[in-house]
């Protein structure tokens, strides 16, 4: 237990593939052989904070007479007395950063006031989990809809299976949780709420505080160690009742967790990618409420494949709320053929003249505006026009993107960044264009025709900033935005009152992908983001850019028609045998040596061959075939879906791999099998 047992907790990805697995690390940490958190207990710090407070000679209001008498020599000291005196009628206590702030004040001068026995000024251990909190608490009320659904998943719970709630955009899946959780609090237990993006967080979070109190914590990613350690303890001492996070908020040790919410639960982020070992918060989560005797509830307007097949197959309980919350109806959808605007030269750079139009009404009217890229940066793809070079990343076998806030060419991989090219490497021209583009110059065409709009950007590349996606939420949320332009950052279970128009620019882009999956993904990000406009009274318009109008997919996508793009999809799975009617697993080599990986490669797929009830596929480079220097060699296995077979086919690769990776010429092949890996 040696190595496991100095492990961090950024380092332990407990979850795995099935229950076994979960109740025997469950176990070695009740026993204590696993401590996930004692390596941060090594280096954690508890946060201080100075606080000033006036001694108790002063607090006397005569002495406090006299002491301001003395100061009106030193107007600067007597200002800082005065903010104090302010500042610790409103505030709970008198942070000194505060003060001097407030009181436009320095060091110096607070430290003379102590000198002459008018404050004390003492560290005091402060929460780092800190959140704005009214106090006045909200009433969650359910309309007819809410109740019948709500009723309908107790019924579901009552049967024992996780229950899907499959709720249009707007319907208020959100208020039927809340309604949940109030009965889990109620019933002694703890709730945890997973969200697929820390972008939602803030939004949720602040929702919950004001049904529920300060008895809700958030854990995800962008905190530092510290804080996660803080969050971990007050989990472990159940001092939440509530926790949401990400998907690494399943790590955390709940003492009794009653009820679990994947909402928007066929996101992709849920899946881990990177690093190893890979497992789906959605699936992990299932089996931790089983372990616990939990509820679960799995909620999105456009459930994956997987799941509504799971519903069909009654494995899971199905929910259906198909009305929006309200007065509030679905938006309209409308397609616009970029190729017959740029032969009727009906389109502006990147933007056509309806989107155009329909973005100026919408600012005139006073309303809020949502264009969506699925690319960041500022052009994905720069190259040559006299010969058609292109620069790539020394690292990684990509094309790098130009970022034009940085003036640098980055990859999006490895995260590398080289200077800007002028002069083609190959060539010598200095006739370098860019091709395709991103948020990054959306956002600077949009400000050139519209330069009176405030704009705003949602990615990655503006959220370097910690708690920046907080700020721009709320500026959102407050009108301070006119025009937000974001990646799928900003489709994912948002909440805007004032949105009445969302624009997608480029379409094609996300239906180009080389995956199974693609169509899925398309309808359920299109809808999504769709759905962020007319979530009130107005009736909200989506204006989708692209060249393909009459693809399937699309056409689904503007007649709000999940079903049909259900049946249509599932044929297509069934035909060609992929999930939800088999497993799939991807066998990912890595090395420094191409020739190398290529040979393990080799010798792992012959060895393999001898496996029965198994479909193999490779080896072969992935599309992506170099990345961080490493060299990448895949194979792709397709598996019955019988829990016999899996367990046969995963035991016999673990004896594969172990032999392979002992042979003098692989000691250095990685080796990552991912079971479900998309």
């Amino acid at each position: 237990m040696a190595a496991v047992k100095d492990l961090t907790l950024d380092e332990v990805q407990l979850i795995v593939q099935d229950e076994s697995a979960w109740k025997v690390v469950n176990s070695l940490i009740n026993k204590g052989y696993i401590s996930v958190y004692e390596n941060l207990n090594e280096n954690y710090k508890p946060k201080r904070e100075n606080y000033v407070f006036l001694t108790k000679g002063y607090e006397v209001e005569a002495k406090l007479k006299e002491l301001m008498s003395v100061l009106e020599k030193a107007p600067k000291q007597l200002n800082l007395l005065l903010v104090f005196l302010h500042l610790n009628q409103t505030e709970a206590g008198v942070l000194q950063r505060d003060l001097l702030k407030h009181a436009d004040a320095n060091v110096s001068q607070l430290k003379a006031l102590q000198d002459k026995g008018v404050f004390d000024i003492r560290k005091i251990i402060v929460d780092r989990m800190s959140y704005e909190y009214t106090g006045e608490r909200l009433v969650n009320t359910l309309d007819d809809f809410q109740q019948q659904a709500y009723e309908a998943v107790n019924q579901g719970f009552s049967s024992q299976k996780p229950v899907l709630l499959k709720g249009v955009t707007g319907s208020g899946k959100t208020h039927i949780y809340f309604k949940l959780i109030e009965d889990c609090i109620q019933a002694g237990r703890q709730a945890l709420y997973l969200l697929p993006e820390i972008a939602l967080t803030a939004q949720i979070i602040r929702k919950l505080r004001s049904y529920f109190g300060d008895r809700v914590g958030i854990y995800h990613s962008r905190f530092s160690q510290n804080e996660r350690l803080e969050v971990w303890q007050k989990v472990l001492r159940g001092e939440y009742d509530i926790v949401i996070g990400a998907r690494s908020a399943l790590l955390l040790p709940f003492k009794d967790p009653g009820l679990i919410i994947v909402d928007e639960e066929h996101d992709t982020s849920y899946k881990q990618h990177e690093p190893a070992p890979h497992y789906h918060a959605r699936d992990a989560a299932i089996v931790l409420a089983r372990q616990h005797r939990a509820q679960i509830i799995l909620g999105s307007a456009t459930p994956s494949l997987e799941s509504f097949y799971n519903a069909e197959q009654k494995k899971y309980h199905l929910v259906n709320l198909e009305k929006r919350y309200g007065t509030a109806v679905l938006p309209e959808v409308k397609l616009i053929d970029t190729k017959a605007a740029i032969a009727s030269k009906m389109q502006q750079g990147i933007f056509s003249n309806q989107l155009i139009q329909a973005i100026q009404k919408a600012l005139e009217q006073k309303k809020q505006v949502i264009l969506f890229q699925n690319r960041r940066g500022y052009a994905p793809l720069v190259m040559c026009s006299m010969c058609g070079w292109i620069p790539h990343c020394k690292f990684c076998d990509v094309s790098l993107t130009y970022h034009k806030q940085t003036d640098q060419l980055h990859c999006h991989y490895c995260g590398t960044r080289s200077a800007y090219i002028k002069i083609c490497q190959a060539c010598g021209g200095n006739r370098i264009i860019s091709k395709s583009f991103g948020t990054e110059k959306i956002e600077d065409d949009i400000k050139k025709i519209f330069p009176f709009a405030r704009v705003q950007r949602f990615d990655w590349d503006a959220l370097r900033i910690k708690n920046k996606y907080q700020e721009i939420i709320r500026q959102f949320e407050k009108r301070e935005i006119d025009i937000l332009v974001g990646t799928q950052m900003v489709v994912k279970g948002l909440d805007f009152e004032h949105v009445n128009l969302v624009g997608v620019l480029s379409a094609d882009s996300l239906l180009s992908q080389p995956d199974f999956r693609v169509n899925e993904r398309v309808f359920q990000l299109l809808s999504q983001v769709g759905g962020r406009a007319g979530r009130k009274l107005d009736i909200g318009e989506v204006l989708i850019q692209l060249y393909k109008t009459d693809h399937p997919t699309i056409r689904r996508v503007q007649q709000h028609d999940y079903q049909g793009f259900y049946e249509e999809e599932m044929q297509s799975r069934h035909e060609f045998m992929y999930p939800p009617y088999t497993r799939l697993i991807r066998i990912t080599l890595k090395h420094k040596n191409q020739q190398t990986v290529a040979d393990a490669a080799r010798k792992l797929g012959e060895q393999i061959l001898t496996l029965q009830q198994v479909q193999i596929f490779g080896p072969a480079e992935p599309s992506v075939s170099r990345i961080r220097n490493y060299y990448l060699q895949e194979i792709l296995l397709k598996v019955k879906r019988e829990s016999e077979i899996l367990a046969q086919i995963k035991g016999s690769l673990r004896q594969h791999i172990s032999l392979l990776t002992t042979m003098k010429n692989f000691t250095q092949v990685r080796v990552v099998v991912d079971v479900d890996p998309y």
